[in-house]
């Protein structure tokens, strides 16, 4: 029979076997790694009942509606396009010069 020593110099043990079982190991893990992965997904999927709602065909006619009667209610005549600061304008002082513009106007 063979001796310990004698399969401590087998290269087919020593390096072989471990590479083998890094492998095939490896690729049930990754099997495992990847199906957490899609089952994430499936879950990630699932729209909330609201969204839902919002996306359904037969539903969204109602959401239309609804949204037409929000529109109607607002009083498009009477605005004002105020501009914002620049990106080099301080705008705390710019605030500032439009209250006061404002406030003369009204």
């Amino acid at each position: 029979m063979l001796s310990f020593k004698a399969l401590q110099k087998n290269k087919t043990l020593k390096y072989g076997i471990p590479m083998l079982l890094l492998i095939v190991g490896g690729s049930f893990g990754l099997r495992e790694f990847t199906q957490i992965r899609y089952d994430v997904q499936k879950i990630r999927k699932k729209l909330d009942p609201a969204l839902e709602a919002k996306v359904n065909k037969q539903k969204q006619s109602v959401i239309l509606e609804e949204e037409y009667q929000k529109m109607k209610e607002v009083d498009l005549d009477k605005w004002k396009n105020v501009r914002g600061p620049r990106p080099w304008e301080d705008s705390k002082q710019y605030q500032e010069e439009q209250r006061s513009q404002q406030g003369k106007a009204v």
